[in-house]
């Protein structure tokens, strides 16, 4: 019987343990505890792609989104993903500028970049009122068109002028806004402008940060990029940052053939990733 009461009876210290506000049960902090596990875990894991897209595209002027994107829409899911990719997208471009800051033709980048602010804008805010299955598709098909197109303006073999050039832009940066990763489009406008190794890494690098900045800002606008978001984007962007610093060496060693097939082979998957989660969310 005295057992009895004993065991039906709280223990007194469990009840002043109860009282205490500060007091966690075993269970929650396990949870807590698992939970503080895997973001950690997942931080790691984009930030070891951060650094493998960063050298990548370091090397072959584009690509870091290409990897990066299914990897976050994975992880944070696509409404997330896009505000984190902008976000780290502005840091390593900025890399590419730093790397490549002596060879940069500012004429080509005021002429593609400032008629495509606007233009980026006007897509993120397009981007922000699609549903989250329809941004995957869309990212998908554009990755998949994209292989075609870009083998197709490569037959195109003539000198762009610098408003042709701005006419790219506009129509580039309205695409970076809705679908982000523009990189295989904008490589043959700038070739066909006569840009290639580091002027064309530079350039590039630094018309895409105006159109990012742009992107962003309208995220922010539109309470789309909350500081957490905006922290997850840097920490993405520090790992494409280190990657694109260190691939400098590389730059020249790659063929056009071998980047020609990397990009494609890069399109392809990231394209099928994406429609993949599209189906699974519709």
């Amino acid at each position: 019987m005295a057992a009895s009461r004993l065991t039906c009876c709280p223990n007194i210290n469990q009840l002043e343990r109860r009282d205490d506000p500060s007091y966690i049960p075993g269970s929650v902090a396990q949870s807590l505890w698992r939970r503080a596990l895997t973001a950690v875990e997942n931080y790691v894991y984009v930030l070891v792609v951060a650094l493998i897209a960063g050298a990548f595209s370091g090397v072959v002027g584009t690509g870091s989104s290409l990897m990066l994107l299914p990897v976050l829409v994975q992880s944070y899911g696509p409404k997330a993903a896009m505000p984190i990719m902008a976000m780290a997208a502005i840091m390593g471009n900025l890399s590419r500028v730093m790397v490549w800051y002596k060879q940069i033709d500012w004429r080509a980048t005021f002429a593609y970049g400032l008629p495509g602010i606007p233009a980026a804008a006007l897509g993120a805010h397009t981007l922000l009122a699609l549903p989250a299955w329809v941004i995957d598709a869309t990212l998908g098909f554009f990755f998949w068109c994209m292989i075609p197109i870009r083998h197709k303006l490569r037959q195109l073999q003539y000198q762009m002028s610098l408003f042709q050039l701005g006419v790219c832009g506009v129509v580039i940066g309205f695409l970076t806004g809705l679908v982000l990763s523009t990189g295989p489009l904008s490589i043959p406008a700038f070739t066909a402008y006569g840009l290639s190794g580091g002027a064309f890494l530079g350039t590039d690098g630094a018309t895409s940060v105006l159109l990012y900045i742009s992107k962003v800002s309208t995220f922010f606008a539109q309470d789309a990029l909350s500081m957490q978001t905006a922290l997850q984007g840097v920490l993405v962007g520090a790992g494409i940052m280190l990657g694109t610093v260190a691939s400098k060496p590389l730059v020249l060693r790659l063929s056009s053939n071998a980047f020609a097939l990397m990009v494609d082979v890069l399109l392809f998957v990231s394209g099928a990733a994406l429609l993949y989660s599209a189906w699974s969310h519709g």
